[in-house]
């Protein structure tokens, strides 16, 4: 349970510190830009993760999940993913991160590349079927 806290903390840092680059430069275009880079970075470590446990049951012969199936269910999920971050990175909550995590910044190369990251992983794992 901790550790899920720590993922949490984790994309709350990395939302704000797109936030706080981007507010310098473009005001309040910064939100979209934030939300934005928050979903990319969720949804690509979530198709990471399925497309790495799609390849191992299919290794494992433990069951099939259609293509068409699994396609369903990553839209399901990520129409919630999205909707989860509309919800939690709007309003007050941004603000009290704001204050939390002010000086904690990280390199936005390194935040832009995390995402690339997760997709090259997930696209490779989805060959492997």
């Amino acid at each position: 349970m901790q550790r899920l806290f720590y993922f949490w903390l984790m994309l709350d840092r990395y939302y704000i510190s797109v936030f706080n680059h981007y507010k310098k430069k473009l005001g309040k275009q910064s939100l979209r830009i934030a939300m934005f880079y928050i979903n990319l970075l969720e949804l690509s470590i979530l198709l990471a993760l399925a497309a790495f446990f799609v390849a191992f049951t299919n290794q494992m012969r433990f069951l099939n999940v259609s293509s068409s199936k699994f396609w369903t269910i990553f839209v399901i999920i990520s129409v919630f993913v999205v909707f989860k971050n509309w919800m939690r990175y709007n309003g007050k909550r941004r603000t009290v991160l704001n204050a939390q995590l002010k000086g904690k910044t990280t390199s936005i190369y390194l935040l832009w590349f995390l995402p690339l990251g997760c997709l090259i992983i997930a696209f490779a794992l989805l060959q492997v079927q």
